[in-house]
């Protein structure tokens, strides 16, 4: 018999009603499990295991965190039974696990099949079962779904490959969650002891939050500059034509702009070339995850995760394709599918028809799923909740216009006019003749029609100096942050429909994405829960408790940007080609973290190491009590008694250090400390601290 180990019920569910379509035997329903036939299904609630704590790679385990055990790095990790909140184990996960233990080694089962999703995480989690249950080798096969649909799951039981054709991706998916557990259990514990508040410190969280933290803090320091461009809006053949230099001026040229004015009003401007040519406009590509995710945020204000766990109750219920995906293109072998899909999307009263394009089809654009569509199984439109309606028809539409029967047809025009020998103006217009796939899918670019000019016509001129100011950048929506941790590196810009992406399935192949589509959802709705972000319809901004993430960490040394966690993005997909082992990419996160450990400032001028909260620094110079290390710098411990004395550890842009601190309390003054940054200015200038009527002052 053969053993199915689902990775939820809800799928536990489906595959029965594909091994239904293969055998005539019922399922009989046991406590966990149901049995018929050939076949034994169980399930997971997705991760029954996880990784230890650090304590339990101590002898003597204290009940409170401490430097003492920090960093951890163990030879081998070890994983548990899940715990909740008390460290106690489920009694339902424990339950479940020895149902499938009991299975596992049930004499007439002779076949284990890991039926995870379809991804790095869906493999490990059944790999972690059986790893801790079998006490026997048995065959061990993979059940893998690119959609719930009963056809599809009967398919692919007659179909499943040696789950060893899937150890790579195994091996990222271990690689990742062991290199995540270094990041996230030494530095949130160092960084929390640090600062005396819970600071979750992880892998790409940080970068995720800082990116949101930069993109503000440019905002919010802007400073508007006013320029001047060259501009003329005159009537020619009673239709105006406007025409805007590309040469700017600054605030103070404005005579230069002016003289620039009158050299081009005393040319003539002649229209050198009218162009207009009938095309086709093509659809936009089909949807990955994250390409949906901005969709529907842009339309809907749709938050990620509200998104991510619609379509996944869509897919669960078999109406759309595995939602995890990177790519926007379909496998070549799919064609037949899709043939099947689009005569049932038809009968739904859809002009589609199937067609073979390098824009649709594209094996090189898919690393394990294709992209996101409707499965031949619709969905009555009254079963549906509102969110899921709307998810659902998106996918749909997007699909429609994709494979539409009727193309869009467009006039492009192409206006040259040439102003003496200064400047040559291009006027580009776009108008639709026939609707075709845009009455499925939005299209929002609206028709540009051009003045009517014929070639040699001469051009009336008036060129004026305009005055115009530059604007802050725009704080992060989903679909641009989703653009940015897809390819951190790439010009941030929004998504433009069927333009080259080579340059973005090349970022995503080599391992350059922040995160991934199948993490990348919660690990910002963490983000969101931490209160270190807040979204707002469709828009990112940092809240204080994020400022205070970034900047401590700053204070702390701990660097971890786009660049150093790119890198061990780099290192994982080496992992899940093989020209990395696990042991290799964990070796890179050990050396990082032993980094924010290790590192000490040479000279006292330089140390920007304000120890840990609780640290005791000195006597306080007012009253005589215990100055000790707080949250926000250095305190009396007699507050309670009124005394106010205190010392940020932060002055001008300048971490204050423990030991500069102690110098101070000692003998009032500190060294001279480097690195102050004006408030007024802007400019870094260096300066010692002293004491002064019991206040701490500049000394120069």
């Amino acid at each position: 018999m053969k053993l199915i180990i689902a990775e939820k019920p809800s799928l536990a569910r489906n595959i029965l009603a594909g091994i239904a379509r293969l055998q005539n035997d019922k399922m009989a329903k046991r406590d966990g499990y149901y049995e018929g036939g050939d076949y034994v299904v169980t399930w997971v609630f997705g991760h029954l295991f996880s990784l230890a704590d650090i304590e339990d790679y101590v002898e003597n385990p204290q009940p409170k965190w401490t430097m003492d055990n920090l960093p951890c790095f163990p030879d081998k990790f070890k994983f548990n039974l899940k715990r909740n909140a008390k460290k106690e184990i489920d009694p339902g996960v424990k339950k479940q696990f020895n149902t499938i233990k009991y299975l596992c080694n049930r004499a007439n089962i002779d076949t284990i099949v890991n039926a995870g999703d379809a991804d790095r995480e869906g493999e490990i989690i059944v790999r972690l079962c059986v790893e801790h249950a079998l006490e026997n080798d048995k065959s061990f096969v993979r059940l893998w779904l690119p959609d719930q649909t009963p056809e599809t799951i009967s398919d692919a039981l007659q179909d499943m490959k040696n789950e060893n054709e899937y150890i790579s991706l195994a091996n990222e998916g271990f690689a990742r969650t062991y290199i995540d557990w270094l990041y996230g259990v030494n530095l949130t514990r160092f960084a929390t002891l640090k600062t005396g508040k819970l600071l979750r410190v992880g892998r790409v969280i940080v970068p995720i939050v800082k990116a949101i933290y930069d993109r503000d803090m440019e905002i919010r320091n802007f400073v508007p500059q006013k320029y001047y461009v060259i501009s003329s809006h005159e009537k020619t053949n009673d239709e105006f034509v406007d025409l805007t230099s590309k040469t700017k001026f600054t605030k103070d040229e404005y005579l230069k702009a002016l003289d620039e004015c009158t050299k081009y009003n005393g040319a003539d401007a002649i229209v050198t070339s009218v162009k207009t040519k009938k095309d086709t406009l093509s659809p936009p590509k089909l949807f990955s995850l994250s390409k949906l995710q901005s969709y529907l945020g842009k339309k809907y204000k749709m938050s990620m995760d509200d998104s991510l766990s619609t379509v996944q109750k869509l897919y669960e219920e078999g109406y759309v394709t595995y939602p995890r995906t990177n790519s926007e293109y379909l496998a070549t072998a799919e064609q037949g599918k899709m043939k099947s899909i689009i005569a049932n999307v038809a009968k739904m009263g859809y002009p589609v028809e199937f067609r073979f394009s390098k824009s649709i089809f594209d094996d090189s654009k898919i690393e394990s799923h294709s992209a996101l569509t409707p499965t031949y199984k619709i969905p009555d439109p009254k079963a549906l909740t509102d969110k899921e309606k709307q998810v659902y028809s998106t996918i749909l539409r997007r699909f429609v216009a994709v494979f539409c029967a009727e193309e869009c047809k467009i006039e492009r025009s192409e206006i040259k006019i040439k102003v003496g020998d200064y400047e040559e103006f291009v006027l580009k217009g776009t108008v639709i003749t026939q609707a075709g796939w845009t009455k499925f899918d939005d299209y929002t670019q609206k028709d540009k029609i051009l003045p009517k000019l014929s070639k040699d016509d001469k051009v009336n001129i008036l060129f004026k100096p305009v005055e115009k100011e530059t604007t802050p950048p725009k704080h992060y929506t989903i679909e641009t942050l989703n653009n940015y941790l897809k390819n951190p590196f790439k010009e941030d810009k929004q998504n433009i429909e069927n333009e080259d992406d080579e340059e973005e399935y090349r970022a995503i192949f080599e391992g350059l994405e922040l995160g991934t589509e199948a993490t990348r959802t919660g690990i910002i709705d963490n983000a969101r829960k931490s209160g270190y972000i807040q979204l707002k319809k469709d828009v990112y901004t940092i809240l204080p408790d994020g400022e205070f993430l970034i900047e401590a960490l700053s204070r702390m040394n701990i660097s971890m940007d786009k660049y150093k966690t790119s890198e061990l993005g780099k290192a994982l997909k080496k992992v899940y080609r093989g020209e990395f082992g696990i042991a290799d990419s964990v070796a890179l996160a050990v050396k990082e973290i032993s980094e924010v450990f290790n590192s000490t400032a040479q000279t006292i001028e330089t140390d920007t190491n304000d120890g840990f909260v609780g640290d005791m620094v000195g006597k306080c110079p007012v009253c005589g009590k215990d100055v000790v290390r707080t949250r926000y710098g250095y305190g009396c411990s007699g507050y309670k008694e009124g005394c106010k004395f205190s010392v940020n550890n932060v002055i001008c842009g300048r971490v204050i250090s423990l030991a500069n601190m102690k110098m101070l309390l000692e003998t009032g003054k500190t060294s001279k400390i480097e690195g102050f940054v004006s408030k007024r200015t802007g400019n870094t200038f260096s300066a010692q601290l002293k004491l002064e009527d019991g206040k701490a002052v500049f000394d120069f």
